[in-house]
């Protein structure tokens, strides 16, 4: 049983070691995962509407307890707030555990060495964090365990790793009854999931929810258990259903939260978090299939373009996982009369995984994308005006995670190599969004 505590834990409190193996050693999933590569092509997954009402907003504050109107008093304080974001986390195998931790390493680090003015209040998980399936037995090798030394909360939206349900599987073991369990209890609790380990579950009102802190907030939708495309609804359009069985109320969420923006004027960063992203590179305009091995979910993305063009209010950035890489894009859209600089990030190499952008194919050679290049030929049926959307930079070698500041003015998020070093020796790559005008700025 889950045990209750008045205050969060989210750290062991002193600085331990990190491990270098599983404490339980994975069996080889392989054969399994190769049976059921179809049906996770159209086995989708419903979930729970969210508590709360649609326009409802997840406070910072809520998450730390009777220390949250201090830290957020610092914060404000400090003028800006700092935060870490990734995907993909979760390691399959021991194999794998080391690239894992190597990440989880990085973000403790940070953090300890971090001044209080930039240091990170948070770890937003873009999802897939525990692999293969979401299994419980897991959860303390691919979360609890290697992020024990990481001393703040850790919000996160499940991924399809997180979602896709296993034949077999008793209801109260799903992988979102267990994501929902760590993830979006109602108590700080110690979960099962936690082992020996302190770190108390989250209060996140659900799979989806708005994260409200200061000078930020970050709209979390759940795009569901496909390994591609993603999607966030049943997608009925015209008649016709596509996904019956998954619920609509994301889209009645996005709608209500960023009206609610607009009714109240909010000047801060509006950030919109999905796992599968939008974009994902591939060269061929003709086939629309990805170079790599995770391609983009247009359809999702001309829903979320349509809510947005009705709310007269478009997120600042996208950040989401599921490619097992880091790209940046820049989308120029024009919305309400203006041109607009909207970066599309995807950071999917936080440890489970590095995929190349372009995968070789049989008799033809590999030839990845210069960086700055147009690829507007992603774009397809776009809700909204696009003047151009540009591959401005990415990695398909190295690990690493995001480290977002937002002050007054402007938004920024760097990419940061988990190859140890100072903060600027690990940083890759950094874009800058003006807040008021929504354009990029020189860094």
């Amino acid at each position: 049983m889950p045990t209750s505590l008045p205050q969060p834990v989210f750290d062991e409190s002193i600085v331990t070691a990190v491990p270098t193996h599983f404490e339980t050693e994975h069996p080889s999933d392989t054969a399994q995962y190769d049976a059921i590569k179809n049906i996770q092509k159209k086995n989708v997954a419903a979930f729970k509407r969210a508590r709360g009402k649609p326009d409802a907003l997840y406070p910072l504050e809520s998450a730390l307890g009777a220390h949250g109107a201090d830290a957020v008093k610092r914060i404000k304080d400090a003028g800006q707030i700092v935060f870490h974001a990734a995907g993909d986390t979760g390691a399959s195998n021991a194999r794998l555990y080391k690239n894992e931790l190597q990440v989880a390493d990085m973000l403790a680090a940070d953090y300890h060495t971090s001044d209080q003015t930039s240091r990170p209040s948070f770890f937003f998980q873009l999802g897939d964090i525990v692999y293969n399936f979401g299994e419980a037995k897991y959860y303390y090798d691919q979360f609890y365990e290697p992020h024990r030394n990481y001393p703040a909360p850790i919000f996160a939206i499940p991924g399809n790793h997180d979602s896709f349900v296993l034949p077999g599987t008793p209801k109260t073991e799903t992988p979102l009854a267990v994501f929902a369990r760590n993830f979006c209890a109602k108590k700080f609790t110690i979960t099962p999931e936690a082992g020996s380990l302190h770190r108390t579950a989250m209060t996140q009102p659900g799979v989806y929810f708005t994260l409200d802190a200061p000078f930020v907030r970050i709209i979390g939708l759940f795009s569901n258990a496909l390994e591609d495309p993603g999607l966030i609804s049943s997608e009925t359009m015209d008649g016709k259903t596509n996904w019956p069985g998954v619920p609509d109320v994301q889209l009645k969420f996005l709608a209500a939260q960023l009206d609610r923006v607009r009714r109240e004027k909010y000047s801060g960063a509006v950030l919109l978090a999905v796992h599968h992203p939008p974009f994902s590179y591939f060269a061929d305009p003709q086939s629309h299939k990805s170079g790599g091995v995770h391609g983009c979910s247009p359809v999702m993305l001309r829903q979320i373009d349509l809510i947005c063009q009705a709310a007269g209010v478009y997120p600042h950035a996208f950040l989401s996982g599921h490619a097992h890489n880091y790209q940046r894009y820049t989308r120029q859209v024009t919305f309400g009369g203006k041109l607009l600089d909207v970066p599309f990030v995807v950071c999917g190499g936080g440890g489970h995984h590095i995929n190349t952008l372009v995968q070789p194919r049989k008799g033809q050679p590999l030839i990845e994308p210069g960086f700055n290049t147009s690829v507007k030929h992603m774009e397809f049926k776009p809700a909204l005006p696009v003047t151009d959307l540009t591959l401005e930079k990415y990695d398909d070698h190295n690990y690493g995670y995001l480290r977002v500041s937002v002050d007054k003015k402007n938004l920024r998020i760097a990419f940061h190599r988990a190859e140890g070093g100072s903060l600027q020796q690990s940083r890759f790559d950094l874009v800058t969004i003006d807040l008021a005008t929504h354009t990029k700025v020189a860094n």
